[in-house]
């Protein structure tokens, strides 16, 4: 394997390859072949990117099509075809049967671009540019979003300070049995706690980089009515949560809320092109025409993958009980493994909801033992947290039974191979 010309011209900044030092060539479905011909199966699924797996035929099909008839491909904000069946197709079967009823701003192609645009929309709304946000958050690395990431290693290469955010403690940060929005609550009505009023709270019901904390339904819901009482716009950060991860399409349907802003990329193009948009309700659209601009706003190709994936897998509510199945058989399977850890003295616990699920075993060095360890074996897995701690699966959503399977008997293995 020559990995000369990435040793030589690739910068230190990256990362995936140093977990995975091979070369890759083709992947589909869950599976990843690497140029000797040596077959993985993907507990990664480009960090959340491909829920519908590698090259998923039924969207490659349709990009095809549309890349044959000479469709547009890129059009800044023109009006096209694909961008109009996009909405039409998102409008009919996620919005309207969720009772939703947003208007959608197509930033730049990556989830940051529409973190960054809904916490600049929410200050122009509100005239305050205090942003509430939570330990353990991930909302990106330019610097608007960056201001309401917890983690000290991306937060230290900024190079300047972080402002314009304030932290609050996360659901279980402060152990079991202690509600956090009491601490969260009276901070907001003291005028000496030195909290400035927030034009917007920012968070991930599920916390992906963070660790995979899920946040409680009743904490869920309880932080609406505190921002809802105190005219604080509530924007959750479904980037890596949405677009089904969680057995829902989006992440608060669970809690039954309906935030003032969405923000979604990843898997929004179901195919791993570059695809995000910032939902927000009707009455906030204040922007003026060229406020919030990027020459890449609204990818074509990504829309028509988009399209193909909501007409394909969203039409009923049959995938979603299918990745609420496989939700369990991780859930059920990770506590098995975290007991196993436990009764060998690591002390692990499982956590997430639906299929974003995360095993914490204590430590990064344990963490990173078990999934070289799987690798070894033929399973692509990271870990997160803020000490990578967390072994994580993001596998794709439509995995089959068999594959999963598979995965999950090569983690155990490589767990097993740790503390006998």
């Amino acid at each position: 394997m020559d990995t000369q010309y990435f040793e030589q011209m690739e910068s230190e900044v990256r990362t995936y390859s140093r977990s995975f030092p091979i070369i890759f060539d083709r992947a589909r479905g869950a599976h990843l072949w690497s140029t000797d011909g040596t077959e993985y199966i993907d507990f990664l699924a480009g960090a959340g990117t491909l829920n519908y797996g590698h090259n998923n035929p039924v969207l490659k099909k349709a990009l095809m099509e549309y890349i044959e008839r000479d469709g547009i491909v890129h059009g800044l904000d023109f009006w096209t075809q694909g961008k109009q069946d996009f909405y039409q197709t998102l409008e009919e079967l996620i919005l309207k049967p969720r009772g939703l009823d947003y208007k959608i701003q197509l930033p730049g192609p990556t989830g940051t671009n529409a973190v960054e645009a809904a916490i600049r929309l929410a200050r122009r709304i509100t005239g305050r540019s205090n942003i509430l946000t939570f330990t353990n958050g991930f909302h990106g690395v330019t610097m608007g979003a960056l201001a309401t990431t917890g983690n000290a290693k991306f937060r230290d290469a900024l190079g300047v300070p972080a402002i314009g955010a304030q932290f609050m403690p996360y659901d279980g940060y402060m152990g079991e049995g202690v509600d956090t929005l009491d601490y969260v609550e009276k901070a907001l009505d003291d005028k000496s706690s030195g909290l400035d009023r927030p034009a917007a709270a920012i968070v991930e019901l599920v916390q992906g980089e963070g660790g995979i904390n899920a946040a409680s339904i009743e904490w869920i819901k309880r932080l609406a009515d505190i921002c809802k009482q105190r005219d604080i716009l509530l924007i959750v950060d479904d980037i890596q949560a949405g677009c089904g991860r969680t057995g829902k399409f989006f992440s608060f349907e669970h809690a039954g809320i309906k935030p003032d802003m969405v923000t979604n990329s990843k898997s929004l193009s179901g195919y791993g092109l570059p695809f995000a948009m910032l939902m927000m309700r009707r009455d906030l659209d204040k922007w003026t025409p060229g406020q919030y601009n990027g020459t890449f706003r609204g990818h074509t190709l990504a829309m028509v993958t988009a399209t193909e994936t909501l007409r394909h897998y969203w039409k009923d509510n049959t995938f979603e009980k299918e990745v609420q199945r496989k939700g369990e058989v991780i859930r059920e399977r990770f506590e098995m493994l975290a007991r196993l850890l436990s009764d060998a003295g690591h002390p692990a616990r499982e956590r997430g909801r639906g299929m974003m699920r995360g095993i914490d075993v204590g430590t990064g060095e344990l963490a990173d033992e078990i999934t070289h360890g799987a690798f070894q074996r033929g399973l692509v897995i990271e870990t997160s947290g803020q000490a990578g701690e967390v072994v994580k699966c993001l596998c794709p959503l439509t995995i089959t039974d068999d594959e999963l399977e598979q995965g999950l008997t090569i983690l155990e293995r490589s767990i097993r191979s740790l503390i006998k």
